[in-house]
């Protein structure tokens, strides 16, 4: 699980247009949130509270990702439907959703399965995570990490 003074895990996804992506190649500081699944109530309002903010993250130098298990085609037609201009990235094989502990057993009506914690790690640009959230409410999430961020200096 990736905490606090970890850094990513060497884990390769994919972006929405197919492209590789090196978790431990990127550089900070950058917010990486995970979300259960693109075009839902919930994770839609996060990627446009993100989107929303995105213009004061890149001031602050800061990249913002989404992550999810759907699947590069998907999280394309998720983006161009919203207008979102943050990186939605594709974990289908849930490496990355694995390591970084944000892949979890959940529950509903009583029956277990296994999910994806709403959760987001703010990286440092030292390639540290700074702060993490885990069972994250969408609302106001995105303000509360954008003060995070502009904490960092």
């Amino acid at each position: 699980m990736t905490d606090v003074n970890d850094t990513l895990p060497d884990v390769t996804v994919l972006d929405s247009a197919g492209n590789a992506v090196n978790l431990a190649a990127l550089k900070g500081p950058l917010v990486l949130y995970f979300y259960p699944k693109a075009d839902t109530p919930g994770c839609t309002n996060e990627a446009k509270d993100f989107t929303a903010l995105a213009p004061e993250f890149a001031a602050l130098g800061c990249a913002v990702y989404g992550m999810s298990k759907d699947k590069p085609a998907k999280l394309a037609k998720f983006a161009a439907k919203y207008d979102l201009n943050i990186t939605l990235l594709s974990d289908e094989a849930s490496d990355a959703t694995e390591q970084m502990g944000a892949w979890v057993e959940k529950s509903m009506y009583g029956k277990s399965y296994m999910g994806i914690d709403r959760s987001t790690y703010l990286v440092g640009k030292d390639r540290k995570v700074k702060q993490v959230w885990r069972k994250v409410k969408v609302k106001e999430h995105a303000a509360e990490v954008l003060g995070a961020a502009k904490a960092l200096g």
